[in-house]
C-alpha cells in the first residue's frame, strides 16, 4: 500500500476521534494491524476495506484514490528498460515532484518525503520508520506522541520550515533535488532529540537514524559506502553507553544525595 492511502487512513481514523486501538477492536483486529497499514507496510484485505469505508461513511473509491499511475505489466517494463538510456532509467527509479500541494520526493528503496499543506510526511522503508507531522500532532510509526509543556515550547521552533527553506536552496542553487531530500530525514532526530532533552532520557534520542543520516551522506557525496558502515557499529555503543555507564554515574549520584539528606537530619535532630 502506497504512502497516500497510509496517510488517509491516519486522517480518517482521526476525522472519526477512533485511536488505533478502539478501530482495531472494531474490525476485530489487532492494534498492530492497524499500525503497519498507516506505515503503509501493509494493505488491508477486501473484508476490511469494505468495513471501513462503511465505518467511515466513505466510498470504496474515495478510499483507495491515489495520484500513482497504474501499475503495468512486468514485461513492458523491462522491455522499456532495455530501450531506455542509464541516465533515464535513474530518473525513472527516483524523482522530484514540486507542485501546488506540495514537495515530493521518492527515493529508489521506495523511500517517501511528502512537504505540502497538510503536514510533513516521512517514509524510510530501508529502516521501516515513518514520520507524520499534522494539525500541531507528530505520529512516530503510526502512533501519536504526547507533548509536555517544555516540549511545546522547543517544538515552536519551526524545524520542519527550517528544512523546507535548506532543501528548496540546496535544490535551486546546486540542483540537489534527488539528494537534498536527506535534510527532511534530521526531522525525526529534532524532535528526538527534544524529547531527549526535555525528559533528560538520552534513550529517547533517535541515535540510529542519525547514523543513517550520516551513512547516506557519506555514501551518496563521498561515495564512502564502505567503510562508511562502520557507523552503525557505533550504535550498541551508544546504547550500552546510555543503559549501563550512565545508569551507574547516575545511581552513584542519587546515593551521595541520599547520604547528604541523612547528615543534614542528624544536624537538625542534633
Amino acid at each position: 500500500m502506497n504512502i497516500e492511502i497510509a496517510n488517509r487512513l491516519v486522517q480518517l481514523r482521526k476525522q472519526n476521534n477512533l485511536s488505533q486501538e478502539a478501530l482495531a477492536e472494531k474490525l476485530g483486529i489487532s492494534r498492530q494491524a492497524v499500525s503497519k497499514w498507516e506505515r503503509a507496510e501493509a494493505s488491508p484485505d477486501t473484508d476490511n476495506l469494505i468495513l471501513l469505508a462503511r465505518l467511515y461513511g466513505v466510498s470504496l473509491d474515495d478510499l483507495l484514490q491515489t495520484e500513482d499511475e497504474i501499475p503495468r505489466p512486468e514485461e513492458e517494463i523491462q522491455e522499456e528498460k532495455e530501450d531506455t538510456p542509464e541516465g533515464s532509467k535513474k530518473e525513472e527509479e527516483e524523482y522530484v515532484h514540486i507542485g501546488l500541494k506540495g514537495i515530493h520526493v521518492k527515493d529508489k528503496d521506495g523511500s517517501e518525503v511528502h512537504v505540502g499543506w497538510d503536514g510533513i510526511h516521512v517514509e524510510d522503508k530501508k529502516d521501516k520508520n515513518s514520520v507524520h507531522i499534522e494539525d500541531g500532532h507528530i505520529y512516530v510509526n503510526g502512533e501519536e506522541k504526547e507533548y509536555t509543556v517544555k516540549e511545546k515550547l522547543l517544538r515552536s521552533i519551526p524545524y520542519p520550515i527550517f528544512t523546507i527553506i535548506a532543501y528548496l536552496i540546496m535544490g535551486i542553487g546546486w540542483n540537489m533535488w534527488n539528494t537534498g531530500w536527506i535534510v527532511f530525514v534530521t526531522i525525526p532526530i529534532w524532535y528526538s532529540l527534544v524529547s531527549a532533552i526535555v525528559h533528560r532520557n538520552a534513550n529517547h534520542f533517535a541515535y540510529p537514524v542519525l547514523m543513517v543520516v550520516i551513512y547516506l551522506i557519506l555514501g551518496i557525496f563521498e561515495k564512502m559506502w564502505h567503510p562508511g558502515w562502520v557507523v552503525f557499529l557505533t550504535i550498541p555503543v551508544y546504547y550500552w553507553l546510555v543503559n549501563d555507564v550512565f545508569k551507574i554515574i547516575t545511581s552513584g549520584k542519587k546515593k551521595q544525595n541520599k547520604d547528604m539528606d541523612k547528615v543534614t537530619e542528624y544536624d537538625k535532630i542534633n
